[in-house]
């Protein structure tokens, strides 16, 4: 997983494109758990995490911008 720091420095199409790939991620995983072919269960709430953390930071950015 990436750190919080790493998710803060990226740029908005980067985090946009990152999101798209952890959603993915998240859908494929959703699949496993139904068929119990699931390694890491945890890794579950990383991803749901990682994706809110990219949100607020593109908030962040978008607020930085209009003031």
């Amino acid at each position: 997983m990436v750190k919080k720091k790493e998710d803060k420095k990226l740029t908005k199409d980067q985090a946009e494109k990152k999101i798209l790939t952890l959603k993915k991620d998240l859908f494929n995983m959703r699949f496993k758990k139904i068929n119990n072919q699931i390694n890491n269960p945890a890794q579950f709430n990383q991803i749901r995490k990682s994706i809110a953390r990219l949100y607020t930071t593109l908030k962040t950015q978008n607020d930085k911008k209009n003031s």
